[in-house]
């Protein structure tokens, strides 16, 4: 899910590009919202398989549904910034500094949803290190999606972004300790984290798909016709009367030579 939402995020981002700037937000928005919703169907995917032995693990859903909207949010910030600025190194660097941070808000936002008995604690320096992966991921891949116009960047792009991002969300997990209460045990019986999480993600599997299919039927970025210089068409308009007026010349001189 990650893959496939990065691929398709930064595909839309090229293909923004590649439209006059009047054209190019409906583009970088739904780029935005695939790249946000494949890293937040990611990140709940795997927190399917988070158990703290037999202790009953449910989620918040308003706080859930807050980090999706962050990612998708902070993430636009960092697409946009690149969609409007141009493919110059400081638009491209703050660009993937603003999506990489929103990545890492996603994903410990998510784990703020997160209900047990039991408190969470972080390792600072494993947290920062995560943080970095998703920020130098998001700077590459973004750099890598802008600066080469070929299909096989824009997939390439979107895997090492999904691998990183997934990365990311295991160095996270390895940062987290769990102290249970005393109490923990209590009540463990009961519906797992996965009885509550796959009807949530079921909208963002199914807008990931429907993304796909918009941009597999959207022509390559190579057939955009590039708009006409002004110059260049001033250049054109003085070659054709130049051609017109030769051609009148010869038409006059033609029955002088048959006289």
């Amino acid at each position: 899910m990650a893959c496939l939402g990065a691929a398709l995020g930064l595909r839309c981002t090229t293909r923004a590009l590649a439209m006059p700037p009047s054209r190019r937000a409906g583009w970088l928005a739904l780029g935005s919202a695939a790249i946000g919703s494949g890293i937040w169907t990611m990140h709940f995917i795997a927190m399917m398989g988070f158990t703290v032995g037999e202790v009953r693990i449910s989620y918040d859903m308003l706080v859930t549904f807050e980090s999706l909207l962050v990612a998708i949010a902070v993430v636009a910030l960092g697409v946009f910034l690149v969609g409007f600025a141009g493919r110059t190194p400081p638009a491209v660097l703050a660009g993937g500094c603003v999506t990489g941070l929103g990545i890492a808000a996603m994903h410990y936002l998510g784990m703020r949803g997160m209900r047990l008995r039991g408190d969470l604690e972080y390792t600072l320096s494993t947290v920062v290190l995560s943080v970095g992966v998703a920020v130098l991921a998001a700077t590459v891949a973004l750099w890598a999606a802008v600066s080469v116009r070929r299909m096989y960047a824009g997939v390439l792009a979107g895997l090492v972004l999904g691998f990183a991002v997934t990365a990311m969300h295991y160095i996270g997990m390895a940062a987290l300790t769990v102290h249970l209460h005393s109490d923990a045990r209590e009540g463990a019986a009961g519906a797992g984290p996965a009885a509550s999480l796959a009807p949530v993600l079921i909208g963002p599997v199914v807008f990931l798909f429907l993304s796909g299919v918009v941009v597999a039927l959207d022509p390559p970025v190579g057939e955009v016709a590039p708009e006409p210089a002004p110059a260049r068409g001033r250049r054109s308009s003085r070659a054709d009367r130049s051609s017109r007026a030769v051609h009148a010349s010869r038409f006059r001189e033609g029955p002088r030579e048959r006289q």
